[in-house]
């Protein structure tokens, strides 16, 4: 798949998707296949969704994160009772309430 196909075919559904699912304030990030970081796919994307997080700052070139980020933030979402979350307030309660949940001798 070439960036051509790939903006006209897979970024419509995708920002479809994400506005029924998120609303219409929602942050897309993709990952390094070669199609994702065609420069004409990163404008379409930086002119399309709410907001769009550029290959430059992906996790992979950020200095901020670590693989323990990766796997903590994957096992807070599962422990996380995501029907609770309604507002940002109740996602932070879940957030507090899943760090308690969390099996610490994983990490």
């Amino acid at each position: 798949m070439d960036a051509e196909v790939y903006i006209n075919e897979v970024r419509p559904k995708t920002l479809e998707c994400g506005d029924r699912m998120l609303g219409s304030d929602w942050t897309y990030q993709q990952d390094d296949a070669r199609p994702h970081t065609h420069r004409l796919t990163q404008e379409w994307c930086a002119e399309n969704f709410p907001d769009f997080i550029f290959k430059e700052r992906w996790p992979p070139n950020s200095p901020d994160l670590c693989p323990l980020d990766y796997s903590l933030w994957n096992e807070l979402g599962q422990c996380m009772n995501w029907n609770r979350i309604t507002t940002k307030a109740t996602l932070i309660e879940e957030i507090k309430c899943s760090v308690a949940k969390v099996d610490k001798k994983q990490f």
